[in-house]
């Protein structure tokens, strides 16, 4: 076809001036610029270039971040002091826990205290876990309070970095044997006591000198059933076990 009819522009010869060229429209032949306007490119002289695809903008590969360092930390006292309700409180995860009922047989042998309702008691051990960052995590085992249960304390202890004491203010005997343990292995530790109904028996510096216990064990006050309580406990915990840490490295 040489050229197109459109109904409104007049059909010509062929050879002719077309009816719808830019000629007959603008009066300007259709090979010339425009005067005005935006000028675009010039066309290149001879065949384009070869496509080639974007380079890849994927995402950078980075190396894995490294897992946070697992820290072993006890919690360990007498019988019926919050043991299993710290590690509860705290964990990230559903604390595993070794509870068994109370029976007629433990009349005289545990003994919780008057105020305690506790029905159950841990006949092994509990354990939880909470991610401090992203760099460290912690995995809490408790330790069973009743003494037929010692001969376990050695295998709980073994790789731990320290250990928080809970005590009752007003069960400080019970409470003995842990501090004993933890002073002959040579394992740093943390006296926590626990406020049951938000109050102490004692006050605090009272209890560092029933126990007879150094300035250089932390002594603080903690509800058990608080986590942010817990957290700050744990964290004088991890404070002690690194500050021998740094001590050794340098001796």
């Amino acid at each position: 076809m040489d050229f197109v009819r459109s109904p409104e522009w007049p059909g010509v010869p062929i050879g002719g001036l077309a009816g719808n060229s830019a000629t007959a429209r603008y009066g300007t032949a259709s090979g010339a610029a425009p005067v005005s306007g935006r000028v675009g490119p010039q066309s290149p002289t001879g065949p384009p270039p070869p496509y080639r695809p974007p380079a890849d903008t994927g995402p950078i590969n980075r190396p894995p971040a490294a897992p946070p360092v697992p820290v072993k930390i006890l919690i360990a006292g007498g019988f019926g002091v919050g043991k299993t309700t710290t590690v509860g409180a705290i964990s990230e995860i559903a604390p595993l826990t070794t509870e068994a009922e109370m029976t007629s047989a433990g009349i005289g042998v545990d003994d919780p205290g008057i105020r305690s309702t506790k029905t159950t008691t841990t006949v092994a051990m509990d354990f939880g876990c909470v991610t401090i960052d992203r760099s460290l995590k912690l995995y809490l085992f408790g330790t069973p309070g009743q003494s037929r249960f010692g001969f376990m304390w050695d295998d709980l202890a073994r790789g731990a970095l320290g250990a928080l004491v809970v005590v009752d203010s007003a069960r400080l005997d019970d409470c003995f044997p842990a501090i004993d343990f933890f002073e002959r292995a040579g394992l740093p530790f943390v006296v926590g006591v626990n406020a049951f109904d938000g109050r102490l028996a004692l006050e605090l510096g009272e209890i560092r000198w029933a126990l007879a216990i150094g300035d250089h064990v932390p002594l603080v006050q903690f509800d058990a059933r608080d986590r942010l309580s817990v957290r700050d406990a744990l964290l004088v915990v991890l404070d002690r076990a690194l500050d021998r840490a740094t001590r050794e490295r340098k001796a």
